[in-house]
């Protein structure tokens, strides 16, 4: 399974691409920011994150997108921003027919570091660690965006395996259902008994 995991912001869109190599083990394919200027009118901002994120969808092919969920802080206007890149990367994945997962800050700190609370710091330590990198990737949003890809490949995986079967033995039985339903109105039907 391929991820293209996205920590978003508006001045710092951090983008991951990790394939699953069986078990808890992860390869590198692709990390890196899309930046925009601060200065830069807010509608050429999301153009840019936009285009960069096509780019990126398109280069690496990925079977889901994973998206950091935000939450509300005290600077409304960050929030704003990561809202907005947030909802370019729900729009470019629903172009594609691609599955979307949201993960919490704390979900992805637990699946990388085992406590929800751990520090920016011991997040890139473990994502470097785990993919084996020589070095840290830089900046914190890239390495953020590669810790949701491992999240999901640990915890949204499975639970997202889980959730395409039960949809599809819905489907199936639906079908099936619906099937039995027309052949019973094809039988013929006995006589209605008479009157006494």
């Amino acid at each position: 399974m391929r991820v293209l995991a996205v920590d978003p912001g508006l001045t710092r869109c951090g983008i991951g691409v990790v394939d699953s190599t069986g078990g808890r083990r992860a390869a590198l394919v692709a990390v890196g920011v899309v930046r925009t200027p601060a200065t830069d009118p807010v509608e050429e901002r999301l153009l840019a994150v936009s285009e960069g994120l096509e780019a990126w969808l398109d280069e690496h092919s990925p079977d889901v997108v994973a998206v950091e969920r935000v939450f509300a802080q005290a600077n409304v206007r960050s929030v704003m921003g990561t809202a907005q890149a947030a909802g370019l990367v729900l729009v470019a994945a629903a172009r594609r027919g691609l599955p979307v997962a949201m993960h919490t800050p704390s979900e992805v700190k637990a699946a990388v570091t085992g406590s929800g609370r751990a520090e920016k710091e011991q997040v890139t330590l473990m994502v470097t660690r785990i993919l084996g990198l020589a070095q840290a990737p830089r900046p914190a949003d890239a390495a953020d965006a590669l810790a949701l890809a491992l999240c999901h490949l640990w915890r949204g995986g499975a639970s997202s395996r889980l959730e395409a079967a039960a949809h599809s033995a819905l489907v199936t039985g639906r079908r099936n259902g619906y099937a039995a339903a027309e052949a019973a109105a094809r039988r013929p039907r006995p006589p209605a008994a008479r009157a006494r």
